[in-house]
Order: C-alpha cells, then structure tokens, then sequence
C-alpha cells in the first residue's frame, strides 16, 4: 500500500529545520509520492532544491499562485513558463494556479488571463494542473470551458458544494481532498457520501491545514493517512482501497 500526496510545499520555509525528517515521516507513513506546486519567483530555487535532494519522493510542479499575480503578470510568467519550458521533463504538472477573490479582487482580470494562459500550457506539454479557487470557482470552470481543449487536472483544497463538484467531475478534474474532510464542522462528508471515489486524490497542502488530531499545527505529508481513514469511513471500505484508487486518480492527471 502506498499513498500520493497530490499538494504539498515541503520546499517552504517552514521546513527549513527538519526537512530530512520531514521525507523520512512521509516514507514511514508509506506516502511514497509529493507533488510540489510552485508558488512564485522566490519559490523555484527551494523548490528546485528539494527535487534534487529527493528525486524519487518530490515531484515539482512549475506555476504562478493565483494569490502572486500583480500588474507585473507577464513579466513573471515570462521567467516562469521559461522555467517550465526548458526542462518540462522535469515538472509534473503547470501549478499552483488558478483564481483568489477572496481578500481582494485588484487584479481579477490578471489573475484570469494568468490563469487562462498557463492552462494552455498545460495543453501543449500535455501537462495536468492543480488549480487554486477561493471564492471563485464557477468563474474557473467558466475559463476552463471556454478553452478550445480542456487540460486535465485537480480542483486542490476542495471543500465546495454537491453541484460545485459535479461541474468539476464533467470537466473531467478530480477533487483534491485534505485535512477539511476530518474537521467537524465540515460539510464535505455529506458531498462526497454523493461522489463516486474515483474522482478523489488525497493532498495536505502543508504546511497548512493539518487534519485532527494536529488541527492548528504544521501540516506534513505524513498526515495523508488520516484523511484516508476518514475516508474509508465515509465510503465504507478499507484504507487500502482509498490509498489504490486515491493513487490511481493522481497517476492518471499527473503522469510521473
């Protein structure tokens, strides 16, 4: 049994003292997998780092966060999608990406035509996403649908509605599910008791939202076991089936 953790940032700061621990955890909780999604220009050296200490666990993804998208746009994709560009052999995926309304809406036509433009990279380097939404995600399926071809990717961090996960799953995403589903106050456990398990793959997102019982402290990717038990509860089948078909998911967007 093995599981993938489809969004982490184990390249951040945070993990500056205790890196090495941190990948061993992930290998005793039998995560053999992490999927690193880039956040800004200041990320890719660290990122790039991580991958080179731990090639066979770290998997990087190469993108502009949503939330690092200011009137300078294009100057900054510009040395990412070189970035991207030159070794694409070497990213898994085009992220973090997408659209964040939440705080502030400054620069939401930047932030959609960022978006819109590294999902045609993804298209062309036949590329799976991991997309960012945070009060915004009908206006992300809108861009998505209004793409000549549809990139293959993850909703990350999804925590939305019944009719929100079904618009995802027509446009053949997955939904990333994290620490929220083992939270108590969530509603995600009755969405997906209507999702079929197939359209799922785990994530931490660490270093944020650690699952109960380490709600409120760092998050690592050797937590991803906690939010396949919960899970297994809410399907009613074993964690093996959730670490296989969860694997499954991830393999077939991010092809590493």
């Amino acid at each position: 049994m093995e599981f993938i953790d489809t969004h982490a940032h184990v390249f951040a700061e945070e993990f500056t003292t205790d890196l090495n621990a941190v990948m061993q955890r992930a290998k005793e909780a039998r995560v053999k997998h992490i999927l690193l999604p880039n956040i800004d220009l200041a990320s890719i050296a660290p990122l790039k780092s991580l991958y080179q200490s731990y090639p066979e666990q770290a998997h990087p993804m190469m993108g502009l966060h949503p939330c690092s998208v200011q009137a300078d746009y294009q100057t900054v994709l510009s040395t990412i999608k070189a970035e991207l560009y030159a070794t694409p052999d070497a990213y898994c995926g085009v992220g973090e990406i997408g659209l964040d309304l939440y705080w502030d809406k400054t620069f939401e036509q930047e932030q959609v035509e960022a978006f819109t433009q590294q999902c045609q990279w993804a298209v062309d380097l036949d590329k799976g996403i991991s997309i960012h939404t945070r009060s915004a995600t009908y206006l992300a399926i809108d861009c998505l649908k209004r793409m000549p071809q549809v990139p293959r990717g993850v909703f990350h961090c999804f925590s939305g509605s019944l009719e929100e996960a079904k618009e995802i799953i027509k446009l053949g995403f997955k939904l990333g599910i994290g620490g929220v589903v083992t939270f108590k106050n969530t509603n995600l456990t009755e969405t997906l008791k209507q999702i079929d398990l197939k359209h799922l793959v785990l994530e931490t997102d660490a270093p944020y939202l650690a699952p109960v019982p380490y709600r409120g402290k760092r998050n690592e990717p050797a937590y991803i076991p906690y939010m396949a038990e919960k899970l297994s509860e809410i399907y009613n089948c074993s964690v093996m089936t959730i670490a296989d078909s969860s694997s499954e998911a991830a393999r077939s967007v991010f092809h590493f």
